[in-house]
């Protein structure tokens, strides 16, 4: 096995475009994909947009995602990050952080507002149809901050009169998790419910690890994990072109900071005794007529964590210092954030597909201490108008054109431990513009060349943040800008085969990153860093995805990233948490009916660190799994991650687990 999964590197190229089926036992909510082209997708289905790559939540069950950052991690141009301070999985497309590409769920932002990051790790793939990653080139119709691409989680919809799955596994460092799905469809509504829960006391660490004065090796220290999650969805659908949808999310988290390794390092005992996100999402459709299509978003999310500062690795006493929370050891925040979109869709004109979209979204900072006072509160308010045309030239030649403009307004600035040396800073404004054209060869061979201007506006912590004293406020930062340019194919060159392509460049613009002051050498000390406009960075690279069954037995699948990026204004300025090379491959084998076995290798070289501007060592990993399947409804595997018990980081002096054995329990209805 070991060895047909590593010739499978040579062969193959990558996992591909994903197929269009999201998977057994459920069908995709329509009204949360997000398209770009007039193309629609057959009910229950999710088209393999000429912009967009897709994971299917039978790939996710296939290649055990429970997770949305490792779900993502099977794309290409797409790498996984973790923070050094916050025990947090980021990812990375074509070299654009998790603040540039942000996250959406139906099509609705759910980034946190203080610093537009989520932790991927947060959010499980239980409840999901599929994830949509759009990368450079994206549909107006997600608003402003897109200047990377989007990631939209589309959640499921029920397709008959009854259906649901549920799961339970296990595996090392105590996890368990159980899972759960139900839903319904009567036609004129429907009612989708979902609960999850994952739980583990630590992840244990690679036999190849070097005990420090930090860590002892074994189970990793304060690495333990809680993660529970609720969503509910109810649909009416009183014909076949009206619906109208009410969701809500609930999740509830509580996890550990495992401490820097490196004895050198500063050293931060952190806890969060909770990290909880609470959703209320409402989505229509109306027809007006048989020409127009009017579509509203409406949603309220509040996001509330603690974070627990320790004076030593005890986790026994509290570390006070400083003024306001910082004074107790406790850091508590809780953000708000409520807006909608309202969107019109024409096809009134011939061969054209119009959308006029708006966008408002009121973002609100909350820090409070250990009695609820508040000692910080910041708010700004983002307004989007935007519009998009396809155009079909002729049936195989469609032209789409988009133009949208974006608005970054404050509206209060407050802090109670110091009185500011500046009024609240005024209205930021980015114009974004774009255009793709995308050619079908054959009804198996798509070619596209896309342009798009887009923009990111600073966040609250770019401009606010002290980040513990080491960092120096900037609330006059500009808004990014880029220029993305891809030229690509997408297609099936033999019966059963999936394959893509795609060369990509990037011109960025007054990017914001976290940059070392003078006569610093690292963010650790007070005033020492600052978020700036470093000024001009390129990004450039090629992208190839190959899947195949070369057998009724065998399939083969694999992908490749290239990514160059540059620092042009400031080549001494790294540019951090993406590796200029990413491989994966995997070999599925059918020895007999009913069984499966799956290896899957992933390789990452070298990258920068965001923090201490150290290199990260590359690295290389490999997952086998066996699936049986006893019945057509039950599914019963065990498996291995980091089988070669491998030890790597992908930030320095935090070392990723090593040997994970699992094993899960699957039943569908």
């Amino acid at each position: 096995m070991i060895a047909l999964a590593t010739l499978a590197i040579p062969v193959t190229l990558v996992s591909g475009a994903a197929s269009a089926q999201t998977g057994a036992g459920t069908s995709a909510f329509e009204l949360g994909v997000v398209t770009v082209t007039a193309s629609r997708p057959d009910h229950g289905t999710l088209s393999e947009d000429q912009v967009a790559s897709i994971v299917t939540r039978k790939e996710m069950q296939q290649f055990n995602r429970d997770n949305v950052g490792d779900a993502l991690n099977l794309l290409s141009g797409v790498s996984l990050s973790s923070t050094d301070r916050r025990n947090e999985k980021l990812i990375s497309v074509r070299g654009f952080d998790s603040r540039q590409v942000p996250l959406f769920i139906d099509g609705i932002p759910v980034y946190v507002p203080y610093d537009g990051n989520l932790d991927m790790n947060r959010f499980s793939t239980a409840d999901l149809a599929a994830i949509q990653v759009a990368k450079g080139f994206s549909s107006v119709s997600y608003g402003p901050n897109a200047i990377g691409g989007a990631i939209n989680l589309v959640s499921r919809k029920p397709r008959v009169g009854f259906e649901g799955d549920a799961l339970v596994g296990f595996a090392s460092g105590s996890e368990r998790q159980v899972q759960a799905n139900v839903g319904t469809n009567q036609g004129q509504w429907y009612l989708q419910a979902g609960a999850s829960s994952l739980k583990s006391d630590s992840f244990p660490l690679s036999s190849d690890f070097k005990p420090t004065t930090r860590e002892d090796g074994g189970a990793r220290d304060n690495s333990y994990r809680k993660d529970d999650k609720l969503s509910l969805k109810l649909g009416l659908t009183p014909n076949t072109r009206d619906e109208y949808t009410l969701s809500y999310y609930r999740q509830d988290g509580e996890k550990g900071q495992p401490p820097s390794v490196d004895p050198a390092a500063t050293t931060r005992y952190w806890r969060w005794p909770y990290w909880n996100k609470e959703s209320l999402y409402f989505i229509s459709r109306t027809a007006l007529g048989s020409a127009e299509v009017l579509k509203f978003k409406l949603y309220k999310d509040s996001y509330d964590n603690e974070t627990d500062s320790y004076t030593d690795k005890t986790y026994s006493t509290l570390k006070t210092s400083g003024s306001g929370s910082v004074a107790t050891g406790r850091s508590i925040y809780n953000d708000r954030t409520s807006g909608g979109s309202a969107e019109l869709e024409s096809t009134r004109l011939s061969g054209h597909t119009l959308r006029f979209v708006t966008h408002y979204k009121s973002d609100e900072h909350r820090e409070v201490d250990a009695k609820g006072s508040t000692n910080a509160r910041y708010e700004d308010s983002l307004v989007s108008y935007a519009a998009e045309d396809d155009i079909e030239i002729r049936p195989a030649l469609t032209l789409s054109l988009g133009l949208a403009q974006h608005q970054l307004r404050p509206q209060s600035l407050f802090n109670v431990s110091r009185s500011y040396a500046y009024a609240l800073p005024g209205s930021k404004t980015a114009n974004n513009a774009q255009a793709g054209l995308f050619y079908d060869y054959t009804a198996a061979a798509r070619f596209y060349v896309t342009v798009a201007k887009k923009s990111r506006l600073p966040t609250l912590k770019d401009r606010y943040s002290q980040a513990l004293g080491n960092y120096v406020e900037n609330p006059n930062l500009q808004p990014e800008e880029s220029v993305n340019y891809e030229v690509g194919y997408q297609g099936q060159p033999w019966a059963g085969a999936r394959a893509e392509a795609a060369v990509f460049h990037s011109d960025v613009s007054d990017k914001i990153q976290s940059a070392l002051l003078p006569g610093n050498s690292a963010c650790t000390l007070p005033k020492s860093c600052q978020w700036q406009n470093i000024g001009k960075v390129r990004a450039s690279g090629l992208e190839l995805g190959l899947r195949s069954p070369l057998a009724t037995w065998l399939e083969l699948g694999g992908n490749y990233t290239l990514t160059e990026l540059r620092n042009i204004s400031d080549p001494a300025t790294k540019l951090t948490n993406a590796p200029r090379q990413k491989i994966t491959a995997h070999a599925l084998l059918r020895p007999r009916e009913k069984v499966e076995v799956l290896a899957f290798v992933e390789y990452n070289s070298s990258r920068w660190d965001s923090f201490t501007f150290a290199a990260v060592s590359g690295f290389a990993t490999m997952n086998l799994k066996a699936v049986v399947r006893p019945s057509k409804n039950l599914s019963a595997e065990v498996g291995v991650n980091n089988a070669a018990d491998r030890n790597y980081a992908t930030a320095d002096g935090f070392p990723s687990p090593g040997r994970m054995w699992f094993a899960n329990a699957r039943y569908e209805f």
